[in-house]
């Protein structure tokens, strides 16, 4: 058990989130979510997190556990072409992660993933918040406009481009 992580995530309040991500910010990151979809097929959502809850932090939930969980809750694995991305913020912990369904996971190795996760905390750890979500979508989208080409025939958005804050 991780003393110091259980104060960060307890003093993480959703105001401080709030801060992070004014309404006009989570605006802006749809439009981006939006605009990156016009050029593929998948689906991207963005979900961000002030801190876990104590019943995680005292089973040590990481990160990346806790991603895969909200992939599930958002239905980012619903899509038909199993293409849904989803890029989850763990504000307390500034730790990025990227869950991917099976259909784009298998033609963009993890390394990949991980290089967006990095150069996303590296834009959050200088502040840049929105322009960090930004240039993250932009990543995940080039993967997807790569694998996943629009077809304007068959677009169709499945998953909501609103972000989320949980």
């Amino acid at each position: 058990m991780n003393l110091a992580r259980i104060l960060r995530h307890l003093a993480a309040g959703r105001m401080a989130l709030r801060r992070l991500f004014p309404a006009s910010a989570l605006v802006a990151i749809e439009q981006a979510i939006e605009s990156s979809e016009v050029s593929h097929g998948g689906e991207i959502r963005f979900a961000a997190e002030s801190g876990l809850q104590l019943l995680s932090l005292l089973k040590d939930q990481p990160a990346r556990e806790r991603a895969i969980e909200v992939f599930s809750q958002l239905g980012v694995w619903d899509t038909e072409h199993n293409n849904g991305v989803l890029i989850y913020l763990l504000v307390a912990d500034r730790d990025v992660e990227i869950v991917a369904d099976r259909g784009i996971n298998m033609k963009v190795g993890r390394e990949k993933w991980e290089l967006i996760c990095r150069e996303m905390e590296g834009a959050f750890s200088q502040g840049k918040f929105e322009s960090g979500v930004i240039a993250g979508i932009r990543a995940v989208g080039e993967h997807l406009r790569e694998h996943f080409p629009s077809e304007q025939s068959e677009q169709q958005n499945e998953l909501t481009d609103r972000p989320v804050i949980l």
